[in-house]
C-alpha cells in the first residue's frame, strides 16, 4: 500500500459489519448498534439531570422503609440516622472526588482501571463489572418485584392482576425488554415526570403520618418504650451501628450520579481547558442535592413508619411488608389516594429498572470489546437486551420475586462499587500527599477511614446475607469464562488500529518497497549478525528473487491491551531493508498487518518446533509463541472476508 508523500499513517480497511442472512438475524443485528447510536450532543442543567439519578436513588423509598423495619424494628430510626451520616459524610465526598477524576462518566471502575496496568487491570475491571452487573440486574428484578407487590396489594388492581407476583414481575421485565428493543429516548424528560410527582406524593403521605403521630401521642410513647428495651443511648447507638449494614440499600444511586455526567452542561466554566470544571462542580451539586433530599426522606419515612405501623404488619406476609409508605397512604388517606400513590410507585420502580438496563447497555460495550473480551454482537443493543432479559427471568424465578430475598445481592453490588470508589480515591489522594501541605495528609487519612467504613459495611452484609456474594461470584465467573473464550476466538483479528511511520525517510522507503517489490522476512533478533545468518539459511533452501525486508517486531510492555498502534521505522542495509515495528501487543498479528499493507512478493516465517499447546497459551497472554502459524492463520482469515483470491504473497514456513 503506497502512501502520498508526507502522509505517515497507514490503515487497513476495517472489517465490515455482520451481514445476517435470516430475518431474525437482520432483526437482531440490523441496527441499534450501541456504540454507533446517534449522539444528540444536547446537554442539560444539573437540576434536570438530577431526576435521571433520582429514579434509581429515590425509588428505593418504595421498599427501603419496609426493609428497615423488618431488619431493625424499633431501631429503624437510629439505624437510618447512621445510614444518613454515612451517606453525607462518606458516600458524597467519595463520589465528588470520583466526579473530579472521572468526568467522562466512566465512574469508579475506570478510575481504578487507570491506577492499575496490564492483566491486573483487566481482571480487576472484569471483577468490578461482575459486581456492577449484580447491582444493575438486581435493580431491575427487585424493582419489578416490588412494583408487582404494590400492584397486587392495591384493592382495585388486585381484581385485574390477581395474586401472581412471579408472573407479574416477569411481565414487567418483558415490557422493559420490549421498550429497549425499539429504543429508549427522552429519558431525562420522562425521569422528571416520574420522580417529581413520586416525591410529592411521598411528602403528602409522610406529612399526613406526622399529623397522625401528633394527634395520637401514644404511638411515639410506645416507640420510646420499645427503644428503652435495648438499653441506654450508648447501647442503642452500638446496636444501630451493627444493624445499619442491613439498610445499605439506601446508599444506591451514587454510581448512577457520576455516570450521567456527560448529560450535564458545562455552563462555560471550563475556560477552554481540557477539564470541564463547570460540569464537575455541577455534578457535585447534583450529588449533594440528591443525597440531602434522600436523607431527609429516609429519616422522615423511617420515623413515621416506625411510629405508625404495627410489627405484625411489616413482617413477611404482612400488609406493609416491602410497601410501608404505600400501606400508610391507603390507611391514612384512603384507597383512592393510595391507588394514585401505587401507580406512581410502580412507574418509578419500573423506570429505575429502565435506568439500570440503560446503564448495563452502555457499560458492557464500553469495556469488553476494547479488551477483546466480547463477541462482536455485544455491540448491538437487541442481543444484549435478550441476554439481560434471560438473566432477569432466571433471577426472578430463583428468588420467587421476593424483594427481601434480593436485598442482600443488591446491597452487595452497591457496596462493592462504593468500596472500590473509596479505595481508588484513597490511593489517588495518598499519591497527592505533600509533607509541606498537611491538609493533603488529612484528606488521604479521611478517605482511608471512609474505606474502612465501607469494608465493615460490606463484610457484615456478606456474612449475614451471603446470597449477594454468591450471585456476584456467578456473574464474575461467567464473565471471566466468556471473556477468555472471546479473547481466544478474536485472537486471529489483526489487532492493529493503525501504523505510524516514524519519519519522512521511512515513508519514502515504504513507497519504494510496497507492492510486490521485496520479500518480507520476520526475525526475532535485530542485529546485523542475526540478519546475515537468516539470509544465508533462506538463500540455501529457497529461491527468492528481489531484495529482502527484515521485519523485527517489538512488543509493548502492557500486552493485555487488545488493540495497538504500531510505530514503524525503515532503513536500508546494503541491498536489503530493515523494518523496525514498535508497540505491538502480539507479534503474529503485527506481522500479518504489516504484510497486508506492504504486499510483499513472498514471506518466510520461521517455526519454533515447540509444544503447540504451551505456545498457544504464551501467544494468548504474552503475544509471542508460535508466531509463524498464527500469522498464516490470521492472513488466511483476513483474505477470506476481503475475498482476495489473486496476488497473494507466497508464504514459506521454515523449520527451526
Amino acid at each position: 500500500m503506497a502512501i502520498p508523500t508526507g502522509l505517515l499513517t497507514l490503515r487497513l480497511p476495517v472489517r465490515p459489519e455482520l451481514a445476517p442472512e435470516t430475518k431474525l438475524g437482520r432483526f437482531l443485528l440490523g441496527k441499534y448498534r450501541v456504540d454507533q447510536e446517534e449522539e444528540t450532543g444536547k446537554r442539560y442543567p444539573w437540576p434536570k439531570v438530577l431526576w435521571l439519578t433520582g429514579v434509581d436513588y429515590f425509588s428505593t423509598l418504595g421498599y427501603q422503609p419496609g426493609i428497615a423495619l423488618l431488619a431493625a424494628g424499633a431501631l429503624s430510626l437510629p439505624a437510618t440516622g447512621i445510614l444518613v451520616a454515612v451517606t453525607l459524610l462518606a458516600a458524597v465526598p467519595v463520589y465528588c472526588e470520583v466526579a473530579k477524576r472521572s468526568y467522562a462518566g466512566q465512574g469508579s471502575i475506570a478510575l481504578l482501571e487507570n491506577l492499575l496496568s496490564g492483566w491486573k487491570s483487566k481482571v480487576f475491571v472484569l471483577v468490578l463489572l461482575g459486581f456492577a452487573a449484580t447491582d444493575f440486574v438486581i435493580t431491575m428484578t427487585l424493582s419489578a418485584a416490588d412494583a408487582a407487590r404494590h400492584a397486587i396489594a392495591n384493592p382495585y388492581l388486585h381484581r385485574v392482576v390477581g395474586d401472581a407476583p412471579i408472573e407479574l414481575t416477569i411481565g414487567l421485565l418483558l415490557l422493559l425488554a420490549f421498550v429497549f428493543f425499539f429504543g429508549f429516548n427522552e429519558a431525562i424528560g420522562l425521569a422528571q415526570l416520574v420522580a417529581i410527582p413520586y416525591l410529592i406524593l411521598n411528602l403528602i403521605v409522610l406529612f399526613g403520618g406526622a399529623l397522625e403521630v401528633m394527634r395520637h401521642g401514644e404511638a411515639f410513647s410506645q416507640w420510646r418504650i420499645n427503644l428503652a428495651g435495648h438499653g441506654d443511648w450508648t447501647a442503642v447507638f452500638v446496636v444501630s451501628a451493627l444493624l445499619f449494614p442491613r439498610l445499605a440499600l439506601g446508599l444506591s444511586g451514587f454510581e448512577t450520579g457520576v455516570s450521567v455526567m456527560p448529560e450535564i452542561s458545562d455552563d462555560g466554566n471550563a475556560k477552554g481547558g481540557a477539564i470541564p470544571i463547570g460540569r464537575i462542580l455541577a455534578t457535585r451539586r447534583l450529588l449533594f442535592t440528591a443525597a440531602v433530599i434522600m436523607s431527609g426522606m429516609l429519616l422522615l419515612s423511617s420515623a413515621i413508619t416506625t411510629f405508625l405501623i404495627p410489627e405484625s404488619e411489616y413482617q413477611e406476609g404482612g400488609a406493609a411488608a416491602g410497601r410501608a409508605i404505600a400501606y400508610l397512604a391507603h390507611r391514612l388517606l384512603g384507597n383512592a389516594f393510595g391507588t394514585i400513590y401505587d401507580f406512581s410507585t410502580i412507574m418509578i420502580l419500573w423506570f429505575a429498572g429502565a435506568s439500570a438496563m440503560a446503564g448495563l447497555l452502555n457499560l458492557m460495550p464500553r469495556y469488553l470489546p476494547r479488551f477483546g473480551m466480547a463477541p462482536r454482537w455485544v455491540a448491538y443493543r437487541r442481543p444484549l437486551v435478550l441476554v439481560l432479559l434471560s438473566i432477569n427471568i432466571a433471577i426472578t424465578l430463583v428468588f420467587r420475586a421476593s424483594v427481601e430475598a434480593q436485598g442482600g445481592a443488591y446491597a452487595t453490588g452497591v457496596l462493592v462499587l462504593m468500596l472500590s470508589a473509596a479505595v481508588a480515591v484513597t490511593i489517588v489522594r495518598t499519591k497527592e500527599t505533600q509533607i509541606r501541605k498537611p491538609q493533603t495528609l488529612l484528606f488521604a487519612g479521611y478517605f482511608f477511614v471512609v474505606s474502612i467504613v465501607f469494608v465493615y459495611t460490606l463484610g457484615v452484609n456478606v456474612l449475614e446475607r451471603p446470597d449477594g456474594i454468591i450471585i456476584a461470584s456467578t456473574f464474575i465467573l461467567l464473565l471471566l469464562i466468556a471473556s477468555a473464550f472471546s479473547r481466544s476466538v478474536r485472537s486471529t483479528e489483526m489487532r492493529i488500529s493503525e501504523v505510524i511511520l516514524a519519519d519522512k525517510e521511512s515513508a519514502e522507503l515504504w513507497n519504494s518497497i510496497s507492492g510486490k517489490k521485496v520479500n518480507l522476512i520476520p526475525l526475532h533478533g535485530s542485529t546485523t549478525s542475526d540478519r546475515n545468518q537468516l539470509e544465508h539459511k533462506i538463500r540455501t533452501h529457497y529461491r527468492l528473487t528481489g531484495p529482502l525486508a527484515f521485519l523485527h517486531v517489538r512488543l509493548r510492555d502492557n500486552r493485555s491491551e487488545f488493540f495497538a498502534t504500531l510505530r514503524v521505522r525503515i532503513h536500508r542495509d546494503g541491498e536489503h531493508y530493515v523494518i523496525e515495528a514498535r508497540g505491538a501487543v502480539a507479534i503474529a498479528n503485527a506481522i500479518a498487518y504489516l504484510s497486508e499493507l506492504l504486499d510483499p512478493i513472498s514471506m518466510v516465517l520461521s517455526l519454533t518446533n515447540k509444544n503447540l499447546m504451551k505456545q498457544s497459551l504464551v501467544y494468548l497472554i504474552w503475544g509471542e509463541g508460535e508466531t509463524a502459524l498464527m500469522a498464516y492463520t490470521i492472513l488466511v482469515r483476513y483474505w477470506e472476508w476481503t475475498k482476495r483470491l489473486t496476488a497473494r504473497p507466497r508464504i514459506f514456513l521454515m523449520s527451526g
